[in-house]
C-alpha cells in the first residue's frame, strides 16, 4: 500500500475525487484540454480561488497536467494524465446512476 493513502480503495478514491468541483472537472476534461477560462464558464457557479485550488490539488494528485504559456495575458491548458483518465468508467457509472435516478424521479 502507498504511504499515506487509506487501507480501502473506496476512500481512497474518494479522497481524490470526492469534491464537486473535481469531479465536473474530470468530466470537462475527458472531452480533451481545456483552458482555465473555459473550465470556469463551463462549471459555471465555482470562484476562481477555488478552482484553481481544486486544479492545483489534482495536479498534485497526478489526474491532470497544467501547461503555462508565456504569453500576455497568462495562458493556461489542463489536460487529463493517463491516470484521470482511467478515471472515466467511474464518471460513466455516475453518469448512468444520475440519469436513471432523474427518470424515476421526473
Amino acid at each position: 500500500m502507498a504511504k499515506g493513502l487509506p487501507a480501502c480503495p473506496v476512500e481512497t478514491t474518494l479522497m481524490l475525487i470526492s469534491d464537486r468541483w473535481k469531479v465536473l472537472i474530470l468530466r470537462d476534461l475527458m472531452g480533451g484540454t481545456k483552458r482555465f477560462g473555459e473550465l470556469k464558464k463551463s462549471i459555471g457557479a465555482v470562484s476562481q480561488k477555488v478552482l484553481t485550488a481544486n486544479l492545483r490539488g489534482m495536479e498534485a494528485d497526478g489526474l491532470l497536467t497544467r501547461k503555462a504559456y508565456p504569453e500576455v495575458p497568462p495562458k493556461v491548458e489542463y489536460t487529463l494524465t493517463e491516470t484521470g483518465y482511467s478515471l472515466k468508467p467511474v464518471l460513466d457509472a455516475m453518469t448512468a446512476w444520475g440519469m436513471e435516478y432523474q427518470s424515476k424521479k421526473a
